[in-house]
């Protein structure tokens, strides 16, 4: 079936977030009173309504947008969504004072979630994914990077990543699947990663790439996990394999991990609560994006939050993202994520609007497709009941989501 060609006009602001259309004194490209058109999914016209004829366009679907605010759907760039059960237990372990490693150590965090995803069929893994997804939507989201890495055997590894495949078509937004066997090491391997990465590297990166199971390929760089060079023997592997390069780095300690990252050209490393002058200028050097997820600092009530307006002076893209998962950020309000962002790291809002729409893209390698409402770029487009970008973030913990618009596929809420 044909999509419907659309008109979205009478827009208080018009967010285009268009590098074309940028300047000091307009920084996010905003368009008052404005409108654009949509045909086969994609944005072919951008301007003012006042530009419109109604009787030039007949056939049109024409969404009034009544003053609000009109901009980019948000792109949610790394996600930890497909897994099964969960670790509501080791909420109050936290407020006890226990830390993440000290709940992994006892039996808890990622493992707990590795049996519990590896026992799950996939089709219990697709509809508890696919709802997530929904709920995602429903903030404003219309594509959402999506991770294995809660399976860690080979078999669960490409189960988890054949139902992110499935949910190309059957999901109401956009999923870009990430391959991270390199999240944890599996209690078969305990005390052998080394043996791990190997395995990783020989049998299920290659099987990964050649079936077109992912886009990606992350790997957490973390002390107690994988070191740097694991890290960067899975990486390499993963490069050679056609997979582009993801990175979780300083997370919890200044390993190397963005150094790596920005050597590898990676296209993002993401956390970097403890990145270092050095890994700044690494990440600058290397064209990487860093992706920042305050919502994890804000859920595992770590003090001090990733340096965003240190990597900003230093001229490194930034975005943001939920990091949703089962542990240790169990948030998947990518809004509440943009409000922390002000609240907790200072960031300006038109920064936090371009981390989450033209900086997410890029955190994608997808701003060529969208992020930005430009023509010839996928209608990917998110209304809210604001007057301007400002009240959408100075109302926290509110949605003001009023309509959402996926590749031109426009559905109620």
């Amino acid at each position: 079936m044909p999509q419907p060609s659309i008109i979205i006009h009478n827009a208080g602001q018009l967010l285009t977030v268009d590098p074309a259309r940028m300047t000091a004194e307009n920084p996010l490209g905003m368009i008052e009173n404005g409108a654009l058109r949509i045909e086969a999914g994609r944005i072919v016209w951008i301007g003012s309504s006042s530009d419109l004829n109604p009787a030039d366009y007949p056939a049109h679907q024409w969404l009034d947008a009544k003053g609000k605010l009109v901009m980019p759907g948000l792109i949610d760039s790394h996600t930890h969504t497909i897994f099964a059960g969960d670790r509501a237990n080791e909420f109050e372990l936290r407020l006890q004072g226990k830390t993440y490693l000290e709940i992994a150590q006892a039996g808890g965090g990622i493992l707990k979630t590795v049996t519990a995803t590896r026992e799950a069929s996939a089709d219990t893994l697709r509809q508890l994914t696919l709802a997530r997804l929904q709920r995602m939507r429903r903030f404003g989201v219309t594509t959402v990077e999506v991770k294995s890495g809660y399976g860690l055997d080979f078999a669960s590894e490409i189960k988890c990543l054949e139902v992110l495949q499935s949910l190309q078509t059957e999901s109401p937004v956009s999923v870009i699947p990430t391959y991270m066997g390199g999240h944890d090491i599996p209690p078969e391997y305990k005390g052998r990663t080394d043996a791990y990465v190997d395995l990783l590297c020989t049998e299920q990166i290659p099987v990964v790439a050649a079936r077109g199971l992912a886009v990606f390929c992350d790997v957490f760089c973390e002390q107690g996990y994988f070191d740097v060079a694991q890290s960067r023997k899975i990486l390499e592997t993963a490069r050679q394999h056609g997979l582009k390069l993801k990175i979780h780095a300083e997370e919890f300690c200044d390993l190397g991990g963005a150094q790596l990252a920005g050597e590898l050209r990676a296209t993002s490393a993401d956390h970097l609560l403890n990145i270092s002058d050095t890994g700044i200028a690494a990440l600058k050097a290397g064209g990487t994006v860093a992706t920042l997820l305050p919502g994890t600092a804000f859920y595992l009530r770590i003090k001090d939050y990733a340096p965003a307006l240190k990597l900003l002076a230093a001229g490194v893209p930034v975005a943001l993202a939920t990091d949703f998962n089962p542990g240790s950020c169990v948030i998947d309000n990518l809004q509440l994520i943009m409000a922390l962002a002000c609240l907790q790291m200072n960031m300006p809002p038109v920064d936090v609007i371009k981390a989450v729409t033209l900086h997410a893209a890029m955190a994608l390698d997808l701003q060529h497709d969208r992020g930005s409402l430009t023509v010839g770029k996928r209608a990917d487009i998110a209304m809210f009941e604001a007057a301007s970008y400002n009240e959408l973030l100075y109302r926290v913990g509110s949605n003001l989501l009023t309509d959402v618009i996926v590749g031109g596929d426009y559905r109620p809420l």
